[in-house]
């Protein structure tokens, strides 16, 4: 089993764009020396907390930065984007770097209408399957116009998605399958079995190619990853309540923490009451645990036998991991950590 590390470049409290882009490329670099598979940059717009909306130019910095490991668009919103552009975006990409770059396709926007709107210029009569085939045109050279220099180059393309759509047309185009159960699991096992039954071999690729997206965060004990975790919590609270926070530094326990945002949200002003009992004041809390309920949180034994659980549940052929945690330096630890675990399990595989 393979693992790549998935990075939206957020910015850090205390930290501005350019200190975030250099955390990306620190990171990049790390994950290179513990020998992780690629690593993917997302895409993203409107967002204050993200540094990651121009993907193709933070692809290109981290490649110059780094020496062998594959550097990839986690991914190319297509719908943002003409064809055309992203084939000479890409093409040039690959020229420079050739044999390291993947282009991993998304159909959402990756942002809210207003902002969808601003990057689209008024169109939106695009298709998702036409655009992916138009494309391809540009880099097998056959169609009207050529799109230099992707004219030619064999470039890898990924469908990254979250529904069964994407699974369904990840299978007919014979293309690798990264789903998004980071952010959105709800549908990993259907999409997931959808895209294996129903997978038709392409030049491309012979068998089905399943990358799993999970949240990682491994410590020394289960106590030091929880405690680490609720940084994520606060990361993924912002995307509920589009807060837009920078990344914020760890708090005393998620208990603490879920206390605090109740308290603060809704004073209460009609006498004692236990905010516990009340359902409406756990949506956000139960928002939250459901996007990050494919979460591998713990020690190394904790993280071992979770995974262990995951590939029973689920067969996938590679991790992507995505790492909130605000301390650099643990950050680094927990993919070193992980990195282990997933080259000991595959070991006694």
């Amino acid at each position: 089993m393979k693992v790549s590390i998935l990075n939206l470049v957020p910015v850090r409290e205390g930290q501005n764009y350019q200190q975030a882009i250099a955390s990306m490329v620190k990171l990049a670099q790390h994950a290179e020396n513990i020998g992780i598979e690629r690593y993917w940059i997302a895409e993203h717009h409107n967002m204050k907390n993200l540094t990651s909306s121009a993907t193709a130019l933070l692809i290109q910095h981290a490649l110059a930065n780094t020496k062998t490991i594959r550097v990839g668009s986690g991914g190319v919103m297509l719908p943002n984007h003409s064809p055309y552009v992203v084939a000479e975006q890409y093409g040039t990409l690959e020229t420079l770097y050739p044999g390291r770059v993947d282009l991993g396709l998304g159909r959402a926007p990756g942002t809210d209408m207003k902002t969808a709107a601003a990057l689209r210029r008024g169109r939106y009569d695009f298709d998702f399957p036409t655009d992916i085939a138009e494309l391809r045109g540009y880099f097998k050279n056959t169609n009207a116009v050529s799109a230099y220099p992707a004219a030619g180059l064999n470039l890898p393309f990924y469908i990254l998605g979250s529904s069964t759509e994407s699974a369904f047309l990840a299978a007919e185009l014979g293309l690798p399958y990264a789903f998004a159960a980071h952010f959105a699991p709800r549908m990993m096992e259907m999409a997931i079995a959808i895209y294996r039954q129903n997978f038709r071999p392409s030049p491309y690729l012979a068998k089905p190619y399943v990358i799993l997206g999970a949240n990682v965060i491994v410590a020394d004990t289960d106590e030091e990853a929880k405690y680490l975790a609720t940084t994520q919590t606060q990361f993924f609270l912002n995307v509920v309540t589009h807060a837009q926070q920078n990344m914020q530094p760890p708090v005393e326990s998620e208990e603490v923490l879920w206390t605090q945002y109740t308290a603060s949200k809704e004073p209460v002003h009609f006498g004692p009451v236990d905010l516990q009992t009340i359902p409406i004041y756990h949506q956000e809390r139960a928002a939250v645990e459901q996007m990050t309920s494919c979460s591998l949180i713990g020690s190394p034994q904790t993280v071992a036998f979770r995974l262990a659980q995951l590939r029973k549940q689920i067969h996938f052929d590679e991790m992507m991991a995505v790492s909130y945690i605000f301390d650099e330096a643990l950050q680094a630890k927990s993919y070193t950590l992980f990195k282990a675990i997933v080259d000991a399990y595959s070991t006694d595989a």
